[in-house]
């Protein structure tokens, strides 16, 4: 014979599953969070008599108030998660003995995700002066458990979101790169000269960067280039280093002199980048008759010149501040020689250099001046640098866009 207990039980038992199902249900029609979360409110204060619900969901490491029904702005404010909440790994019963800052609760409800704390449910009744043990209480499982759905639901949509963000990012990412590698010179884009052999790398960090080098015939016999880095990384660095490449090739000539060139590309720099960035760069004029090279180093890391009469290197650093730096330059100095037959010139952005060990960055350029003064051709030093860069990719030293030009005159 059945009691009548055991009739209550197995209909509560139904209404239960009966929740679930419905829940289920709702949650395989995707419906959005916002329609989900009022759809669990109504469940909570009508189905299961809950009178106060307030829910934390924790994403990106950062707490986020979820869900607020029947809940006092004032009690709200008195919350914080991690001084109230991130102690509690199981359900508790705070009816008789709330915590301070809790009071007018009656429970509060960890949620897990693949045994990660994803959020917390705290639930009371609407009569705080109730005494003895919260009506909500014996339902206590069964919110645990349609809570941790909805959450886990949340938690899953937000990853797939993040997922889609992620492969629209990736995917413009792919054309900003396949973009700014067209507007870098490759080797088919160089100069040709008999007198002259030139090669390059050419290896952003992030796919897209602010590193640039280029070449442009000025003149029949002469030939200018520069090597230049934005500070920072990325798109914002991209976006610059391109517009500031438009500018090189609409005012570099043979006419205009280097000095007057770098203040007008002070100036440009300063209208695009809003003195929020700078760019340090250094640009040359190259003779291939009278071998005769001028230049200006602005605040860029100094060129190498391996110089084949004398058997050393030089640093080519005379020059000026960084472009965008100041509004305008105040001195800019011009390097002037004459490159010996036989010579090696090599030009590098920071991140050929700069390489992270531990949690100190070294310098690698006495490794440069090594490969640089070996008594082989400019293009078998380039084969030896990009084995450099090799080694130090495996190793995650490199951190930065690299950009690399060998000249041997």
């Amino acid at each position: 014979m059945i009691t009548q207990t055991r009739k209550r039980r197995v209909k509560l038992y139904k209404d239960r599953l009966n929740i679930l199902l419905d829940l289920a249900q709702t949650i395989n029609e995707d419906h959005s969070v916002e329609s989900l979360l009022a759809e669990f409110e109504i469940l909570l204060r009508e189905e299961l008599d809950v009178g106060k619900v307030l829910v934390y969901t924790c994403s990106d490491g950062v707490w986020h108030n979820l869900l607020t029904s029947g809940v006092r702005p004032e009690e709200v404010a008195g919350i914080d998660v991690e001084r109230d909440l991130m102690k509690y790994q199981a359900i508790e019963n705070i009816t008789i003995s709330p915590p301070e800052h809790l009071r007018g609760f009656d429970a509060i409800i960890p949620l897990f995700h693949r045994f990660r704390s994803i959020g917390y449910l705290l639930i009371g009744d609407v009569d705080e002066d109730y005494k003895g043990i919260s009506p909500t209480i014996k339902h206590l499982k069964l919110i645990q458990i349609i809570a941790n759905l909805i959450i886990v639901f949340i938690e899953n949509k937000r990853m797939q979101q993040a997922l889609l963000e992620q492969e629209v990012m990736r995917k413009e990412l792919e054309l900003a790169s396949r973009i700014q590698n067209q507007l870098i010179p490759g080797p088919a884009d160089l100069p040709s000269h008999k007198n002259l052999s030139i090669h390059t790398i050419y290896q952003p960090h992030l796919g897209v960067g602010g590193d640039y080098y280029d070449f442009l015939q000025i003149s029949r016999h002469s030939i200018g280039f520069c090597v230049g880095d934005v500070s920072g990384k990325g798109i914002a660095a991209a976006l610059l280093m391109s517009n500031f490449q438009a500018v090189i090739h609409s005012v570099f000539s043979a006419r205009m002199s280097l000095k007057k060139l770098v203040h007008q590309l002070n100036r440009r720099v300063n209208e695009s980048a809003n003195n929020e960035k700078f760019i340090t760069l250094f640009i040359g004029k190259y003779n291939l008759l009278t071998r005769k090279l001028s230049y200006i180093n602005a605040g860029h890391l100094p060129p190498l010149l391996y110089d084949a009469r004398k058997g050393g290197i030089l640093s080519l650093d005379k020059g000026c501040i960084g472009l965008g730096m100041l509004d305008e330059i105040p001195a800019i100095e011009v390097g002037r020689l004459t490159i010996p037959r036989g010579s090696k010139l090599l030009a590098f952005t920071d991140g050929l250099v700069e390489l992270e060990r531990g949690d100190e960055v070294t310098n690698g350029q006495l490794s440069l001046e090594k490969i640089l003064s070996s008594p082989v051709s400019m293009a078998e030093n380039i084969v030896e640098i990009k084995a450099f860069i090799k080694e130090h990719m495996s190793r995650k030293s490199i951190f930065d866009d690299i950009s690399v030009i060998g000249m041997e005159f």
